[in-house]
């Protein structure tokens, strides 16, 4: 896979998303919450997305001061038409764009993806993130479905991240398969831009434990550019508005308490 980017863009992406790795994945109906009460000025949280092209909705209408990384989570959406994407970056001067939600498991062929991807994405003159993939081990999904995507690019999509999912029951297991990643496509940096423990017994307790691991070894990874916790919102509007999260993770790794203030699991993004 050929891997460009040009000096601007490097300069863009440095300025607007800074030497830190934290981002914030950030839902659609999270227009009641701040996002500057998780980025303190340290410098530690830079980034966030929305899973669309379009400006995060928040409480004040901007974006905390962070990098917003737009994406083209599907093929083309009502809310983020594909035929729009080079005109929103354009006019909201994104420095890098995340491209395909888990194509892996709904329905999108590596071919495919690769054909839709040099048509979208390689003209932007940004970073590029190949599709977000799953960390499912099974046959046609996950890092074999990126692996089959980027044989079928030819050497002609340009990328500069892989992006991983991630959704489990440990720490080792989260780093078995972040090494995995690397060691298998370690010509790209990687982005991982959502995981979390899969609904644990301990609920925030465990999340917290395991996100304490995870974050000082991500941190300390030089292969890794971005981290985003699952999820940067708060315990009823999850409930509210997407229960196969709840059903799948829990509300124990929300970053956002009820009242909008920093959860226990947040604090660690600071």
């Amino acid at each position: 896979m050929l891997v460009t980017v040009t000096l601007a863009s490097f300069t863009l992406f440095i300025s607007s998303v800074s030497a830190g790795k934290r981002g914030l994945a950030w839902p659609w109906y999270n227009g009641s919450l701040n996002p500057a009460k998780l980025n303190d000025g340290s410098g530690t949280t830079v980034a966030i997305y929305d899973w669309e092209t379009y400006a995060p909705p928040t409480s004040t209408g901007k974006n905390g001061g962070l990098g917003f990384i737009g994406m083209q989570a599907t093929k083309d959406s009502s809310s983020s038409p594909v035929a729009q994407l080079a005109a929103r970056q354009a006019a909201q001067g994104w420095a890098t764009v995340f491209s395909l939600n888990e194509p892996d498991i709904n329905g999108i062929t590596p071919s495919d993806a690769a054909t839709w991807y040099k048509k979208w994405i390689n003209p932007l003159n940004i970073k590029k993130a190949l599709p977000a993939v799953t960390n499912s081990a099974a046959s046609g999904q996950g890092l074999d479905w990126l692996q089959k995507m980027i044989n079928a690019c030819g050497s002609t999509c340009y990328a500069d991240y892989i992006n991983l999912h991630w959704y489990g029951t440990s720490f080792a297991d989260f780093k078995a398969h972040v090494t995995q990643a690397h060691n298998q496509f370690s010509e790209f940096k990687i982005v991982i831009s959502e995981f979390a423990l899969q609904k644990p017994a301990g609920g925030q307790s465990a999340q917290i434990a395991f996100y304490k691991q995870a974050f000082a070894w991500l941190d300390a990874q030089d292969y890794v550019q971005l981290y985003f916790p699952f999820v940067a919102t708060s315990p009823a509007l999850m409930q509210q508005n997407d229960p196969g999260a709840v059903s799948t993770v829990g509300t124990g790794s929300c970053l956002y308490n009820n009242d909008g203030s920093i959860s226990a699991v947040g604090q660690l993004m600071l």
